[in-house]
Formats: C-alpha cells, structure tokens, sequence
C-alpha cells in the first residue's frame, strides 16, 4: 500500500513547493511535484540528534535501559527520529554496563547508537563533565568497551591534547567509529593532528573548548576550517549567541554544520534540580547549569526548537533542514539509510505548522500514534 505525504515539501536541493512524498512500507518511493496541492504544511526529513543525554525527566548517562527508552520516545515526538545515547565522563564499569544495556536498543531501532562524551577529556574546559572521572585515552578500556556494544558504539569525544589520543583515535576510525573532538584546550596544531588520524566531528563547537584568538587560534578555527569535519551547533540560545550561529553555519555550510540538542533530562520538564553524571545541575528559565559553580550543563533543547531557532537567525529552510536531519546522518555514517526526503531512504517524516510546530512524525513508513 502507497502513502502521500503531500504540502511543503524541503528536500537537500530545495522546497517543492506543491510536494508529494510516496511512501511504500518502510521507504520513500518518489519524491514530487503535486500541483493540486495548495498552501500545505512543511514537510521535513526526521530529525537525527547526535548528541542527547536525556529528556523528559529521563537520562541516558545512568544507563538504565527503561529510561533509555523513555528519553528517546520524548525525542520522537519533537520530531528525533534518530538518536543517539550520549554518556558523560564516568567510572569504566558504568560505561561498560551502560553499553551493555544499551546494546539491545541499538539493535532494535531505538537507539542509532551510543556516543561517549568522555571520559578523555581536557580537565582545563571539563565543562559539566565530572572532573574526579577524566583520564587519559586507553587503547585496552576502550577496547573493552566497543566488544561489550558488539557494535553498539557509534562516536566517542576526544580531547587531542592528551597523551595516547592519536592512537585511540586511529583505533575508533579502523573500527568505524566516529572519532569527535571536544572538551578540548588544544592548540590549532594538536587539533590538526586529531584531524589528520582521523576526526571528523567537532562537539558543540565553541563549548568545552579553548576560545579561539588571531594568534592562538585554537580548536576552534582548526575545526571550522577543516573540510572533513561536522561541526555540531548547539542552537539553544544559551550554548551560542544567534551572531556565533549564523557566523558558524555560514562559515562551515549547511553541509558541515549539524543542529544538536545537548539535552538533559530537563528537556520537556518543569524548572528544578536535577542531575548529570552525578553532579546537581539546577534548571532556571529553561537553562540548565551546574549547581556549584553556574556551568552550563547539558541543555533543555529539543530539535524542532533547534530547527526553529536556526531559521530565526536567518538559516533558510532547506539549509537549516539539512543541519538537523541530512548533515548529522552523514557525519554518523547513516547518509545512505536515513536523513534526507529522497527516494530509496527511510521513510522518517516530520510535518510542521508554518510555525514550525510538530504536527505529526513518521517513523520508517508509520506515522506516531
């Protein structure tokens, strides 16, 4: 049985103004003009998040399956038909059982994979990452770990700087691991390296990282300049000013910039505390910080705000698409299964209001009850 998705309709070349999307099963048919079709709803390639700890009241970074689960129904119904799980610095055993648990999602669609934010990362811009559990890259834990997820393990964030990075990072690439570097107080020179073995995405550009200057430019400028690397953008409002956004998504291309959440389990919840990673993290006006000393922790972000936000600051529509949808797919090795509205993919959908309100998402040909 065929489905029509019919209005708006954003592909990686353009809108179709007057669009149909041909739906058979799981996959996109045929992508086309509908001339009878007036004045309908947006139509966009499902959202992948690369980056997520959690949301609606539920975290990734303690590794319990069931909340698992319940974080990533959340990022479904704001459009996330992709995801992945992203843990904190943490002790090895819990990011050996995390991985454990996690595996059986990751083999049943829920989960796209399993993303380590840490624990190799620079104590200097630790960020929200807790302090007592960063260490130096281990080819032997890390080892371990990817054998324990049996393929579960999708990208893992390296700080370049630190002794043994190169080498883990030439494991992770020779495994099919996305090698990320973030959290990062490097030097331009140390941050190439990370990219010359093999590093293909910056995490949240800018955060956790050593601020760029004309005469020590840093991650920063070596990760937008590099021509191989995704850099994520964190479109919160808090995480970026609108001017570093736009300045960032115009300098890298909407082929090289990827819309990311962040996001905590505060996502979707009240104002309060909370927790990451074992530390209080306390949620004022949406913003989520660390209770002791006021750092920036995680986000309440999910990605149709992001897509909203970024088409605020002045992204158009197909652009910003691509950064939420087509351009993360392809820096986690999905481009050829998912993330864009082409014929052949999965058929992920989102409709939108002209507001660019969730209407309804579709997930591999099944619209979300």
């Amino acid at each position: 049985m065929t489905d029509r998705v019919t209005g708006k309709v954003v592909t990686p070349t353009g809108i179709i103004r007057q669009g149909c999307v041909e739906i058979s099963g799981e996959r996109i048919t045929a992508v086309a003009e509908y001339p009878s079709i007036r004045d309908g709803n947006w139509i966009v390639p499902g959202f992948v998040d690369i980056h997520s700890h959690g949301g609606g009241g539920h975290s990734f970074t303690t590794g319990d399956a069931d909340a698992a689960r319940a974080a990533a129904r959340f990022h479904l119904s704001h459009g996330s038909t992709t995801l992945l799980a992203s843990l904190v610095s943490s002790p090895y055993e819990l990011m050996h059982d995390a991985t454990a648990a996690f595996a059986p999602l990751v083999k049943e669609g829920v989960l796209a994979g399993v993303h380590y934010e840490g624990p190799y990362l620079s104590e200097a811009r630790c960020g929200a990452q807790n302090p007592e559990f960063l260490r130096d890259p281990s080819l032997d834990e890390l080892g371990k770990l990817i054998e324990v997820g049996d393929g579960a393990l999708r990208m893992v964030t390296i700080a370049p700087e630190r002794p043994g990075a190169l080498e883990v990072i030439r494991l992770l690439v020779s495994r099919g691991i996305v090698a990320a570097i973030g959290h990062s107080d490097a030097t331009y020179d140390q941050t190439m390296a990370g990219i010359k073995a093999g590093a293909t995405v910056a995490t949240h550009l800018f955060n956790g990282m050593r601020a760029p200057h004309h005469r020590e430019p840093g991650p920063v400028f070596a990760l937008l300049g590099a021509a191989g690397v995704v850099c994520e953008l964190v479109a919160d409002g808090v995480h970026l000013h609108d001017g570093t956004l736009n300045f960032a998504a115009t300098v890298g291309g909407a082929d090289r910039s990827a819309l990311v959440t962040d996001a905590m389990a505060a996502a979707g919840m009240p104002d309060g505390e909370y927790e990451l990673g074992g530390q209080a993290v306390t949620v004022t006006n949406r913003e989520a910080r660390l209770s002791r000393d006021g750092a920036i922790a995680g986000s309440t972000l999910t990605m149709d705000a992001a897509l909203r936000r970024a088409v605020s600051v002045g992204i158009g529509m197909p652009d910003a698409t691509r950064m939420a949808s087509t351009t993360p797919a392809r820096a986690i090795g999905l481009g050829d299964h998912l993330g864009a509205l082409i014929p052949g993919l999965r058929a992920d959908l989102v409709e939108l209001d002209e507001n660019l309100q969730v209407l309804r998402v579709m997930r591999a040909g099944t619209w979300l009850p």
